[in-house]
């Protein structure tokens, strides 16, 4: 028998499906709950077990990872009858890789505490690609002693794994780190438009960009894309309209509103109604109109002072 940690996951999404399969293949037992059977059917026959329910998924987990997409969802997976709070065990880690708001992230570990349940937010970044590869980059939020407890599945997960500071300080990181990807898919986007219309070759102009200092992980991610003229969403649209919502609402607490995340022409409203609309249909590196919650969400509580935590693999 294992002596892994057994493992209950909710959200089987883009993210959430070879993440949880990267974990079966490091030999943990995952048992997993989402509302499309068809996910349940692909955790199965990858070797984990499908649970009916929340409460079923979690009764007999040491570790529960959520990764839902955004705050109102991981309320509604938490809290209730049916929700982890009242169906996990004592002294059970839950692991929070969802995006949403610092706040959220920091009210969940308070509410858990309560009940005797450890919580940190672990956000994070590398996309779809980064999932499957198991690569990603993972901003940590928490007690030093829970980070270095889930440190292991984390490393089945990723290859940068930073303990960023408290609980919510890895949302605030990825806040960050979501601005500086919305910004350089932007303009990516537009420089292969200029190049293109200049009739230079695109694809030399992208490799030497590539090299010098425009060079970035979306330039190397995307270029074949660009290429190949591939636009197939990998991302769902209003969902990164709310990771600007999220950056923005946490600047205005702490600094300036960020002129580059709210006069993108991506942020307007009637830019964001028009992406929604075609977003499954044409390229698009804008975000769409974001649900209320995600612009009603509490401003994000400062995350306090950084602690310092990095492992690198």
């Amino acid at each position: 028998m294992s002596n892994l940690p057994k493992i209950a996951w909710i959200g089987l999404g883009i993210m959430g499906s070879p993440m949880s399969e990267n974990l079966l293949k490091a030999g943990y037992s995952v048992t997993g709950f989402t509302l499309e059977q068809d996910k349940l059917d692909r955790l199965a026959e990858a070797g984990g077990s499908a649970a009916g329910s929340i409460a079923e998924a979690v009764e007999d987990a040491d570790v529960v990872i959520t990764m839902v997409p955004a705050s109102p969802q991981v309320e509604a997976i938490s809290y209730g009858p049916e929700g982890i709070l009242e169906n996990a065990k004592q002294g059970a880690l839950i692991i929070d890789m969802s995006s949403i708001t610092p706040q959220t992230s920091v009210d969940l570990a308070k509410n858990a505490a309560e009940k005797g349940i450890r919580v940190i937010d672990a956000p994070v970044s590398g996309g779809e690609a980064g999932a499957i590869e198991a690569v990603l980059s993972i901003m940590v939020g928490g007690e030093r002693a829970d980070f270095d407890e889930a440190l292991p599945i984390l490393e089945a997960l990723g290859k940068t794994i930073v303990l960023c500071g408290p609980h919510g300080s890895g949302q605030t990181v990825k806040a960050a780190n979501q601005l500086i990807v919305a910004v350089n898919i932007q303009a990516c986007a537009e420089a292969v438009v200029f190049l293109e219309k200049s009739g230079v070759d695109l694809t030399a102009a992208l490799d030497v960009l590539n090299g010098g200092l425009a060079g970035s992980t979306v330039l190397t991610r995307k270029k074949d894309n660009f290429l190949n003229r591939d636009f197939k969403p990998g991302f769902r649209i209003d969902l990164h309209h709310k990771d600007m919502g999220i950056v923005t609402d946490a600047a205005r607490t702490w600094a300036p509103p960020f002129r580059s995340a709210r006069s993108s022409p991506s942020s307007s409203p009637r830019c964001a109604r028009r992406v929604t609309a075609a977003w499954t249909t044409r390229p698009c590196c804008a975000p769409s109109s974001a649900s209320p919650a995600s612009r009603s969400d509490p401003a994000p509580a400062s995350p306090g002072p950084p602690i310092s935590g990095r492992r690198r693999r």
